[in-house]
């Protein structure tokens, strides 16, 4: 493979619709999140992106068979209370160079353009590299019009200390200059594990602001599971400042993806 390609698993048509990107970062906040959704909706693939910027290996899943790096796009028709459609983006991979990260998302963009999306949510994790209590959901906008909807929702800016790294930033930054309207939206985590919990806080936000309808159910259910794994981490990190005399929080780490 020398190019980044798209393959179209089905011909659709749709109607402007919102574009969702999911894609693995941070405690996999946003992809646990847009893969609920694609569950409990039934979202339909429709396409796929191969790309020799992806990392050059496979993945190789319980039953030894082999899986290729890829994203892949689902879309959902007349869904919500509003009846709109989406477009969805998962993947198991993001691009590993700054150049290939450019790239594949300026295809990104130009291909759901193509289907008239002219409205982006980018979903994501922030990690504080400490235990969290309870995940608050942290957000940037393209436009003081959609901050301002962000805070109604609850959602605390994200301050000028720090980007938004990967293809949550980009797509962003490459579709305001394209004239697109896009929200970021981070569930606060501590980053080193799967994070349902932080995937809750941020969906419950997503869903309010596209009203779409969604059960959470087994969110919640893999969100307790995690708060035993917060739990039980504390009780460590605990432990391990009283063996090494550490202060809380003296090696803080905050990181966006």
């Amino acid at each position: 493979m020398r190019e980044t390609i798209i393959n179209v698993l089905e011909d659709i048509e749709l109607s402007s619709p919102i574009f969702i990107e999911a894609l693995p970062g941070i405690g996999h906040v946003g992809k646990l999140a847009a893969d609920h959704i694609i569950d409990e909706l039934k979202a339909v693939k429709f396409a796929e992106l191969y790309s020799p910027s992806f990392p050059p290996q496979v993945l190789v899943d319980e039953d030894g068979i082999v899986e290729p790096m890829r994203n892949e796009f689902y879309y959902l028709r007349d869904a919500g209370e509003d009846e709109r459609d989406y477009i969805i983006l998962v993947g198991n991979t993001q691009g590993l160079s700054p150049e290939g990260q450019y790239e594949i998302c300026g295809m990104i963009l130009d291909f759901v353009e193509g289907y008239g999306a002219r409205r982006i949510f980018t979903l994501g994790g922030l990690a504080t590299g400490q235990p969290v209590e309870k995940a608050r959901v942290y957000g940037a906008a393209t436009s003081m019009e959609l901050v301002e909807d962000l805070k109604e929702h609850g959602v605390i800016m994200r301050s000028a200390d720090g980007g938004i790294i990967g293809a949550s930033g980009l797509l962003l930054g490459m579709g305001r200059l394209r004239g697109m309207d896009g929200v970021c939206l981070m569930g606060e985590t501590p980053g080193y594990f799967i994070d349902a919990e932080a995937a809750r806080a941020l969906l419950e936000v997503l869903l309010e602001m596209t009203k779409l309808e969604v059960d959470l159910e087994k969110l919640e259910e893999r969100a307790e599971e995690t708060k035993k794994m917060i739990s039980k981490a504390q009780q460590m990190e605990q432990e391990m400042i009283e063996r090494m005399n550490l202060k809380p929080g003296e090696e803080d780490l905050r990181y966006i993806g």
